[in-house]
Order: C-alpha cells, then structure tokens, then sequence
C-alpha cells in the first residue's frame, strides 16, 4: 500500500520496480483531494517475493493543466520464505507537550528505528495527541525545550482541519519522513487519536476546552483524520475498522487488534457478569480474534494491542467515588468487568492448543517485558505468555504503573523515569521502542527493548513450540 500527501487538488500517479530492474511499472492513482486533506493511496499486488521494492510517487497538479511534480523515492522490501524477520514497534507521538525540537534534532528515535532495517513497524497507537496543544517553548529544569508549533497544534482538536493539522504535524520531521519512506506501516489507534481516555462515557459538557461538545462528532472527525493518514486499507463491510490480520509468510501472523472503537463506558469494572458495560474489544472482533488465532498457519502469533493487560490505568472516580479504570485491569483477581473478555481469549487459546502467542503494546510510557503465570493467577484457565511494552516515541515518560494479579503478571523488565519525575521529556532519553527478530532456522523469537538511542537494554528468546 503506497501513501502519500500533496499540497493542494491532484492525483497521484506511482511507479515502482524491483531493485536492480530497468523496467518501471507505471500506475495511475486516485485523486487526492480536500476530503482527505489531499492524501492518497494505491495498493500494489502481484509484487514479488524477498524483494527490494523502489518505487516513486508524482502528484499531477489539478490546476496546472496537468503539470507532474518532482518525484518522492523509497523503497519496502517484501516477505519471503526462507529468511529472517525483524519487526519493530513503539507508541505514543508528540505528546504531553513535547513535539518537533529543532534544537536535538527532531524526533530521533525515528532514525534509530529506521537504522535497525526493519521489516515493517507497528505503531501500538497514541500517533497523534489531538488533545495535547503546544507551546513555543517549555521550562525543564535549566534548559528550555523548544516546539515547532503550528496553529493546528495550538489548541485542543475539534474542527476537521485541525484533526488533519495533527497529522500534517508529524510530517514536519525529518526523521519521521525519511522514516516512512523506508519502512512498512502497521498503524492502530488508541485514545488520544480524539481525545484522552474516551469512552462513552466522556463528558465534555464542563470542558472549557471544548466548545464542541458532542463526543461522537468529534470521533467522526478523528476517524476521517487517521483513516485519511494511515496507510490502511477499507474492509468493505465496515470502512472505519481498525482490527485486521497481517500475515507476513510461514513464520508470522499479526493480529492488530482495537481495544477502543467498541468499548463500553469506563466504569468501575468490577462486574461479575459479561455485558453492556463490560464490552472492551466486542463479541465480532473477539470471534475474529479467536478464529484468526485457531486458523493460523503461521508459527507465531503476535497480537498488537493498543493497551496492556496487567497494568492498571486509572481514569479518575464515578460519583459513587468508586475508582474508574481505563483499561481491563482492575486492581486485582478474579477476572471482572472487561477482564472477563481477555480471560475468554486467553481460555480459548488454552483450549485450541494454539502455540507461539505473544503480545505486544505501548500505552504507560515506559518499556517493560511482562511473564503471565497461571501459577501465580487469579484466574488460572491459560497457558502462559510474555507481553512487551515500549514506547514513548516522542512523548512524556511514566511509570511504572500498579499491576494486577488476575493473571499472574510478573514484571520481569521495566525501565521509567525516577519516582517523581513523571512527564520526564526527551531531553532524559526515557523514550523506547522494541524490536522483534524470527529465526528462519530455529523458529526463535528474539524480543529486544531499545532506547532512543537504539541501544539494547533487555532481550529475551522465545523458542517455538509445537
């Protein structure tokens, strides 16, 4: 799937060859209009294996009697049998008031991603802060934190232009770029795609923030937003859905899955039985889910999950004064409210006998790797499995977060910013992402965390079973 974004009204016309070939093949793509604040994309097929894939994309200018611009390069590399994978993933960009910092050189960490030569990324979420507006510059202890800013990005997202404006934003990098170019995107969204924390039960009647008010107008604008930006494609039956399976070859099957556009409203989650109120990631995409995971052919699982599942987030209080939470961790076992969903997951995996499973996420601000043990669960009906967490990419840094025994986490890595220094900036380099490798010739997953530097801080090997 090719991606791209002009400046004004035109159409996108694309080319493409394998490394090495003389031979162009020559597509003409769709016109890139208002309606998707002039972006465009074009799914390639038939392209082959284990290649180097150059391409170039020309945008025809509408108002200028069909003028072709200079061309945009990169290049993908496709899947093969037969050798090595490594993927990358993080979370959680421009946030908390930390955006595109001339001074440092942008968002590096992007350039230490694409430095690893990977195969693809998957992006857990948080790609924009709609919520989270900029200042010109920002006090950190004796130094001072300079953004780029722009009047999109001045003030919380409400209009379409300025849900666009956050995305225009990140494009401003150069790293971002260069990055994008260079290697595949597997994008999900989370939160603050609209706004934080959101949930049907999100009030913004005494925001003053806010002067649109309804939360499900400000979703449409959002949902255009990143499905206008993300290199996606439309699943006919729903336009908007997010969840989806990557398959990449004998070794790897992704299952992207959306733990927000379903849910019911954050509540208490303490409740003994399944319904409205407990829905997290929904009856389809749970069926999905399991028939995807049952049905794999693949020798590992990877399931990408906006969210982690033992780490508590709390979304303040109801007027019961009853904690509310944000994810399906609750506190502490057995399994209620929306951890009867993951428990139903986790049972079935059991019960399939479905090997190689792993879950990786972002979300808390810090990076850890998490053992889930039925040995030291609540509720105990599941094999074990490892769950990764990194990011931010360029984002405040927290954590650790309170965990939750339903399913026996045990924190075997975590790296945060000290007690105290919550909101750290990039400046304190606590910003991370993960890389995963998949041997051709054992079948090992290789899980490595990494800094904004892309130096290793935790690796753990995964042999295959079964």
């Amino acid at each position: 799937m090719l991606w791209a974004r002009a400046d004004g009204p035109t159409r996108l016309h694309a080319a493409w060859r394998a490394s090495g070939s003389s031979a162009w093949q020559r597509r003409v793509g769709p016109y890139c209009l208002d309606g998707s604040d002039f972006t465009g994309r074009l799914e390639l097929t038939d392209l082959p294996h284990g290649q180097r894939i150059e391409y170039q994309i020309q945008f025809e200018d509408l108002s200028a009697n069909g003028k072709l611009a200079e061309p945009i390069a990169g290049s993908f590399r496709t899947p093969a049998p037969g050798r090595d994978i490594k993927f990358l993933w993080s979370g959680d960009n421009v946030g908390q008031g930390w955006g595109i910092n001339p001074d440092i050189g942008g968002m590096k960490i992007y350039e230490a991603m694409r430095r690893t030569e990977p195969d693809f990324f998957i992006h857990s979420g948080d790609t924009i802060y709609a919520d989270n507006p900029l200042q010109a510059t920002v006090k950190v202890g004796d130094a001072t934190w300079r953004n780029i800013v722009t009047e999109e990005k001045s003030k919380v997202a409400e209009t379409q232009n300025e849900y666009f404006g956050n995305h225009r934003y990140n494009l401003m990098d150069a790293n971002f770029r260069r990055f994008l170019a260079d290697v595949p995107q597997v994008w999900q969204w989370d939160d603050h795609e609209v706004l934080n924390n959101f949930s049907p039960s999100k009030d913004l009647s005494d925001n003053p923030l806010y002067k649109v008010k309804s939360l499900p107008l400000l979703i449409a604008r959002a949902q255009r937003a990143f499905h206008s930006y993300a290199p996606l494609r439309t699943t006919p039956e729903e336009s908007e859905r997010v969840y989806r399976k990557i398959s990449y070859g004998p070794l790897l099957d992704v299952f992207v899955v959306d733990m927000r556009t379903y849910r019911g409203p954050n509540n208490y989650n303490l409740q003994a039985e399944a319904g409205e109120d407990t829905v997290y990631m929904g009856k389809p995409q749970l069926d999905w889910l399991k028939q995807g995971l049952r049905d794999s052919k693949a020798v590992w699982k990877v399931i990408a999950a906006d969210m982690p599942i033992g780490l508590v987030v709390a979304d303040g209080k109801d007027k019961q004064d009853r904690p509310i939470f944000e994810n399906s961790a609750n506190g502490d076992g057995p399994a209620l409210g929306r951890e009867l969903e993951i428990a139903d997951v986790l049972r079935y995996i059991k019960r399939q006998k479905i090997r190689n499973t792993v879950w990786l996420t972002a979300d808390v601000h810090y990076t850890a790797a998490h053992y889930y043990d039925p040995a030291k669960a609540k509720f105990t009906d599941f094999d074990p499995f490892w769950e990764f967490v990194s990011g931010p990419l360029n984002a405040g840094a927290f954590g650790p977060n309170a965990t939750d025994n339903t399913f026996g986490i045990q924190v075997v890595y975590q790296k945060c910013p000290p007690k105290g220094q919550g909101n750290a900036s990039p400046l304190t380099k606590y910003q991370f992402f993960g890389e995963v490798g998949i041997s051709n010739k054992t079948k090992a997953l290789t899980v490595t965390l990494r800094d904004l530097d892309g130096q290793s801080l935790y690796s753990k090997e995964l042999p295959a079973h079964g």
